[in-house]
């Protein structure tokens, strides 16, 4: 970022690395004091998309670090508790993204990876995730340091969104399928591989995470952020609505809830999924081979969560045993 919003940056930096959430409070409090947090408020409207993206994968990581994760920056409550003017500028970033909630750190993590060596032409970020070393912009360890347990947590996220995207294109084909069509049972075994392929690099990826380092305030960022339901990576929330997973196990009510903090474009998406791939469910109360290929697909996203949720774990708290027991 350039201009005044060095000092956003700067202080999403500083906030990451703080000792406590009393230490990242205290940043954003010296930032209103200094008529920081205004002077980026009245420059929200001339950012650009990308930069606003931008702009407010730093206001969720300050959120965060400040235990604000479960504020609507709208609601009279938050003043209450946050500072009035931080919420001011989250509100306006907000509305310029057309994003209520943006404090979930897997659907702002593809803004905060950045390919080691500068790409000579700009490419998507899910495509060079698949293809080049990725180096964090805001740091959840010091300078000089290694990755924290955070930080592996989020770059395997941002790989598992990057990777996930055939999972994307095939909800799509997907959708509105009848079950009887001959295509349906072959998007089905394609899913199954992208699943299983999703869970072995999460499983890859996991004695990195158990091996890096971590603080008491990144392991209580993570906590409140698994309470709040932000560690819903959007891919499984994707394959959840096609599959009907999340809903017969959650409840409609939860699933909106771990929606919320996704883009409303985003949200619109999944909720059509939801209606679109009602056809395709049918093959749960039926018989035969091609509803034996749709259980499995419900297996394999099953084991796909429950692989994620021990590797949030695992970068939450000192684990005794190996992911893939918990897995």
């Amino acid at each position: 970022m350039i201009g005044t919003w060095t000092r956003l940056d700067a202080m999403a930096r500083a906030a990451a690395i703080a000792p406590d959430r009393e230490a990242a409070i205290a940043l954003v409090e010296r930032a209103h004091r200094a008529d920081e947090l205004s002077a980026l408020r009245q420059r929200v409207s001339r950012l650009s998309l990308r930069n606003a993206e931008a702009a407010a994968m730093r206001i969720a990581v300050i959120a965060v670090s400040c235990g604000w994760c479960g504020l609507d920056p709208q609601a009279p409550a938050a003043r209450e508790v946050a500072d009035g003017a931080f919420l001011d500028l989250w509100s306006a970033i907000a509305h310029r993204i057309d994003h209520d909630q943006f404090v979930a750190l897997p659907t702002l993590a593809l803004h905060n990876w950045v390919p080691e060596r500068k790409p000579r032409r700009h490419i998507p970020i899910d495509q060079l995730a698949r293809t080049e070393v990725l180096v964090p912009i805001v740091r959840w360890a010091p300078e000089g340091q290694p990755l924290s347990r955070l930080d592996r947590l989020m770059l395997a996220a941002t790989r598992l969104e990057a990777h996930g995207i055939w999972l994307f294109r095939l909800a799509e084909t997907l959708a509105g399928r009848s079950p009887d069509d001959s295509s349906t049972p072959t998007a089905l075994r394609r899913l199954v591989r992208v699943q299983h392929a999703l869970r072995a690099q999460l499983l890859a990826e996991a004695a990195e995470l158990t091996a890096a380092p971590a603080t008491p305030q990144q392991r209580a960022v993570l906590g409140a952020l698994a309470e709040q339901g932000a560690l819903e990576p959007p891919v499984l929330q994707a394959a959840e609505a096609v599959l009907g997973i999340g809903g017969r196990r959650m409840g409609e009510g939860r699933r909106q809830l771990l929606r919320r903090h996704l883009p409303a474009q985003h949200r619109a998406w999944l909720s059509a999924m939801d209606r679109h791939c009602a056809p395709v469910r049918t093959l749960a109360h039926r018989g035969g081979p091609d509803a034996a290929v749709y259980r499995e697909a419900q297996e394999s996203l099953i084991a796909l969560r429950r692989t994620y949720t021990a590797l949030v774990q695992a970068a939450a708290r000192p684990t005794t045993g190996p992911l893939t027991a918990a897995a």
